[in-house]
């Protein structure tokens, strides 16, 4: 019987898997030690593989030989423990591991204004990706060779001098000791959390069959209850949001538009979703209709601002009609969903450079292209900035507006106020990472803005809004605040009753705030309310966070938006709106209640928060008088 089996080698593939499955129990049968296995059927997903190859018989190493063949198993894979069982990780491909390969992330902990103002200088002097910076940390990205090659490194050699790209001075050599050895790795294999932040398809070989490739299985097969919607599943291109955006348009007439709020440097649309229910009674007099504007992908790697957009729009649309809040909040304001207003940045990152941040507009330096659009706006424009190199993250172009895209979004709301009868009540702008809510001013943290007590009030609402949702915590402070550490002084005033002041040494920044989206839009068209809300995480995975928070921090984002429209309709997060049933299906749409937890567990939480927020307003109150 083995050489009638050995003769079926001669065969096609899948006629030999067929055969070694329908044969192994009858194989397997006439030996004492080995109990005949369960005959298995052909699946289109490999299944788990043994952790221990040595301990599989031939036959089924020649059975996991021919299933890796016929399905296209990418070869360069690992072992990866789960529940217990080892399942198969693709590894990234050769073009990612090219661009990568070397990459890291640092996190450092500053601890005085020689380690700040010391950091940024080498940031500036060695064009770095600055990632991330708070209060607390800076994120950079760097090459793991430049971190290694010279650790010991004092400044003052020989070798940091040296600009020549192949010899890149260490930024550890051009720090002082204290900081040398004040740094954390976030990310020691950058590549491979890359290509596991891109859709499951979308490195497989063009000749691999959609419905059979797949770059990575696990034991359990099965999709989770809350990917019902498999449209939040992964994160999506340009390709995909766009005709989505079409579909809703043309499911929901009634009270969905598409529009066009400018085009590209590169000559793409920007486009955007306008959701409302508008008043038909002619003979009333038609007032400015109030407008919230909620935009993302200013900076083209944070996808999760996009796909936060996309599914607050989803919620708020299909919630029309279903539930009397979200009803009432698209009957009283029209909302803008904008996904991404970077497009031309955030196609690059889909076929080029996953962590490109700028748009892609040309500069003096033909090979440093693309310009920081959330520093391109005329208010308070830096133009110390200017004279930095465009291969800088952060370079806002020679001239307010230069970048094309933050002009023509200015310009489009600029138009709907003076032309349209639109009034801009509120602006919301998405970003990532460090799960803050900011408020203006981000140019200047001595410079406060007139309305400060209703932004700081509407602020830790928004907060705790997405408190209540998944227990996430949310910082609340000024955009300025919230990007550059402080010494707190003691100054003795000459006031009359000669109170002591508490006042702030700012240590240097590690790039500028001028130029905002945020303060342009409070300041110059007086959006009494304007927000930058940076979504998840804190750093763990940055601008690479994993498509299973994509629903998690959409809801985040829902719960706040919703708060936000309250808000503005009289409703100061006192009120409460009956609890509603689930707006559809597909999306677990929280309810105007709020909160996703028991009613027990719920109650305490409010409560709480309650006592925070009143806490904290307090305390700042009273820090201004």
């Amino acid at each position: 019987m083995h050489s009638s089996f050995i003769s079926i080698f001669a065969l096609s593939p899948a006629l030999l898997l067929s055969t070694l499955i329908v044969l192994s129990p009858h194989l397997g049968a006439s030996s004492p030690n080995h109990p005949p296995p369960t005959p298995q059927l052909p699946l289109p997903i490999p299944q788990p593989v043994s952790h221990n190859p040595e301990t599989k018989s031939w036959l089924s190493r020649a059975r996991d030989s021919l299933i890796q063949t016929i399905w296209r198993i990418p070869t360069h894979t690992g072992l990866t423990q789960a529940n217990g069982k080892a399942f198969t990780v693709a590894r990234p491909p050769p073009t990612l591991l090219a661009r990568y390969g070397g990459d890291l992330v640092l996190r450092f902990e500053i601890n005085s204004i020689d380690e700040a103002e010391a950091l940024a200088q080498a940031i500036n002097v060695l064009f770095l990706d600055v990632w991330e910076f708070t209060t607390d940390w800076v994120d950079i990205r760097l090459s793991k060779d430049v971190v290694s090659s010279c650790r010991n490194a004092t400044l003052g050699q020989k070798a940091l001098t040296s600009l020549d790209p192949p010899q890149v001075p260490s930024l550890l050599g051009l720090l002082p000791p204290s900081l040398q050895h004040a740094h954390t790795p976030l990310m020691h294999d950058l590549a491979q959390a890359i290509f596991e932040s891109y859709p499951s398809l979308t490195f497989v070989d063009a000749s691999t069959p959609s419905q059979e490739a797949s770059r990575s299985f696990s034991p359990d097969l099965r999709p989770s209850s809350d990917e019902t919607n498999i449209f939040f599943r992964d994160y999506q291109p340009l390709s995909v949001i766009v005709p989505w955006m079409r579909l809703l348009r043309s499911l929901f007439p009634t009270h969905v538009r598409m529009i066009n709020i400018g085009i590209s440097y590169e000559g793409r649309d920007i486009p955007a979703l306008r959701v409302g229910v508008h008043p038909t009674n002619s003979e009333q007099q038609s007032s400015p209709r109030k407008t919230i504007i909620i935009a993302g992908g200013s900076h083209a790697r944070e996808w999760i601002s996009t796909s936060s957009v996309n599914y607050v729009a989803y919620s708020f649309i299909t919630a029309y009609g279903k539930s009397k809040s979200m009803t009432k909040l698209l009957e009283n304001y029209d909302w803008v969903f904008i996904p991404t207003l970077n497009p031309d940045g955030y196609v690059y990152t889909w076929e080029n450079d996953r962590l490109w941040r700028k748009n892609r507009q040309q500069t003096a330096l033909r090979f440093c292209k693309g310009l920081d659009l959330d520093r391109a706006y005329g208010f308070e424009w830096d133009s110390e900035s200017s004279k930095n190199s465009p291969c800088s993250e952060s370079f806002s172009g020679e001239s307010p507006f230069e970048a094309v895209e933050s002009r023509r979004f200015a310009n489009w709301a600029r138009n709907e106020t003076e032309n349209n009868n639109v009034e801009i009540a509120g602006f919301l702008d998405f970003h990532s990472y460090s799960q803050q809510v900011l408020y203006p001013y981000s140019y200047s943290c001595t410079s406060s803005p007139p309305s400060l007590e209703n932004l700081e009030e509407l602020a830790i609402g928004l907060a705790k809004a997405i408190r209540v949702t998944n227990g996430e915590q949310y910082g609340v402070t000024s955009a300025c605040e919230g990007s550059v550490m402080a010494t707190p002084n003691k100054k003795r005033t000459q006031s009359r009753n000669d109170k002591s002041k508490t006042d702030k040494t700012l240590w240097p920044r590690m790039e500028t705030g001028g130029g905002s989206a945020l303060d342009w839009f409070y300041h110059e068209l007086k959006v009494s309310y304007a927000y930058q809300i940076k979504l998840r995480d804190t750093g763990s995975y940055g601008f690479l966070l994993p498509s299973k928070n994509i629903m998690p921090t959409g809801k985040e984002a829902f719960k706040a938006v919703e708060y936000f429209g309250e808000y503005l309709m009289g409703n100061k997060g006192i009120e409460k709106f009956e609890t509603e049933p689930s707006v559809n299906d597909e999306v677990e749409v929280p309810t105007s209640k709020g909160v996703i937890m028991e009613e027990e567990e719920e109650q305490d939480l409010e409560d709480d928060l309650e006592k925070e927020v009143v806490a904290n307003w307090e305390l700042r109150r009273r820090r201004r008088k």
